[in-house]
């Protein structure tokens, strides 16, 4: 399985970005799919999760200002980000909880950066 986040850029504060993360692979299905960002000298934190049944969870930090959806026929989440600020710049991070005949596995894409700067 396989995790391929795309969105990630330079944009100036206050703008929008749109985050994607395609999962691939051999998949049964996928329980939980979400993003964690990772602030340089700090420590990854949650930004946003949602499960099968629609339930969603997010950071307090980004609450109000960034959406989480997901399209479960393509195996895809996405992360609009609006109102963005300076403190937003990371690298983000997509996991998700994949079932597959092998068992359940927790995996990770490769991360994107954005970046808020004027």
């Amino acid at each position: 399985v396989q995790l391929q986040a795309s969105g990630g850029g330079l944009v100036q504060p206050g703008g929008s970005l749109r985050l994607s993360c395609a999962a691939s692979g051999s998949i049964f299905s996928i329980d939980s799919m979400g993003w964690y960002r990772r602030a340089p000298g700090k420590q990854r934190e949650l930004v946003a999760t949602i499960v099968s049944g629609g339930s969603i969870n997010y950071g307090d930090s980004v609450k109000g200002r960034f959406t989480i959806s997901r399209d479960n026929a393509k195996n895809t989440v996405y992360l609009q980000m609006n109102s963005l600020k300076p403190e937003d710049t990371a690298v983000y991070y997509c996991n998700a909880w994949v079932r597959t005949l092998n068992g359940d596995f927790d995996y990770w894409g490769q991360g994107t950066l954005v970046t808020v700067s004027s």
